[in-house]
């Protein structure tokens, strides 16, 4: 019998299907020490965001273990070290259908809570406060909303702005799509110049660093928005509050942080700063998706 370890947990139905199939499931969380042992008597680990597989944690899998298989239920992998996994014969593999609507819709709501102050309004309300003369916004038709990255997710986030009317321009890495006429592909520089809100949806890449730092917040134009939902590290944090400070960014909204759970107290304490705690896939709907993909993935492995 092969045993799985789902150290972050998994849709109950999931844990449920692969039971019936026959595998051993653990939902159990372990850390540190206990995780160090555990993963010497599993096949597979499934992990979410919280969980990091590093390097001593692969070796200590290697030493007398059967771990084959590594899944990250979610779309980034930065939080394994996944080409030494791979050198050393355990497989890595994520699950990126399951959640690009859910993320999508995170994005556009946070540009809806910018665009008219709704996080730091529900804020001051109930602090009694009415303050309708200062919370004049703006509306999302007719804006430029510049996509960094043009995946699964900015495709979705591309859609439903395009359904609110905004025009969309993006770049990414592979260059310009062609099943898309409908959506601009600019230059970096171009994207920088032109977007009222920019939203970010690319991995975290240690080598590069920071997609957003200070000569791209001084290339903006003034009073603009940034929508980050991607991976942690993408924003200079530091660089993001000068911007700001000094009304290059009128307002942020993060869903992810350079960590987690962040301790930057000048961010989540930030008047023009809009917060969730890493919630971008947190949806019943796109976690029970996560769960099927998952399942898909252990069943083309171990067959």
């Amino acid at each position: 019998m092969y045993k799985i370890l789902a150290n972050d947990g998994i849709d109950k139905s999931a844990a449920e299907k692969l039971i019936s199939l026959g595998f051993e499931v653990d939902t159990f969380h372990y850390d540190g020490e206990e995780l160090n042992q555990k993963i010497k008597e599993i096949d597979c680990i499934i992990i979410r965001s919280a969980t990091k597989i590093r390097e001593p944690l692969i070796d200590e899998a290697l030493i007398g273990g059967r771990l084959k298989l590594i899944i990250r239920a979610g779309v980034g992998i930065d939080n394994i070290d996944h080409a030494y996994s791979m050198e050393k014969g355990i497989i890595v593999r994520n699950t990126p259908k399951s959640s690009s609507d859910a993320v999508a819709e995170l994005a556009i709501g946070h540009m809806f809570a910018l665009a008219r102050h709704i996080f730091i309004s529900n804020v001051t309300m109930r602090n009694g406060q009415w303050n309708k003369k200062a919370y004049s916004g703006i509306e999302l038709s007719g804006k430029t909303l510049g996509l960094v990255g043009f995946g699964r997710i900015a495709k979705s986030v591309a859609k439903k702005a395009n359904a609110l009317g905004m025009k969309i321009i993006y770049n990414d890495l592979y260059g310009e799509n062609k099943d898309f006429p409908e959506f601009k592909y600019v230059s970096k520089n171009d994207l920088l110049i032109e977007s009222d809100f920019i939203s970010l949806h690319i991995p975290f890449n240690k080598e590069i660093g920071p997609f957003l730092g200070k000569d791209e917040f001084n290339k903006m134009k003034k009073g603009m928005y940034i929508i980050q939902a991607s991976r942690g590290g993408v924003v200079n944090e530091e660089e993001l509050l000068i911007a700001l400070d000094s009304g290059i960014v009128k307002m942020a909204a993060l869903d992810v942080y350079e960590n987690e759970p962040t301790k930057n107290e000048k961010i989540y304490t930030h008047k023009s700063i809009s917060l969730t705690p890493h919630i971008g896939a947190s949806t019943k709907e796109a976690q029970a998706r996560i769960g099927l993909e998952t399942i898909d993935v252990i069943l083309e492995y171990f067959s």
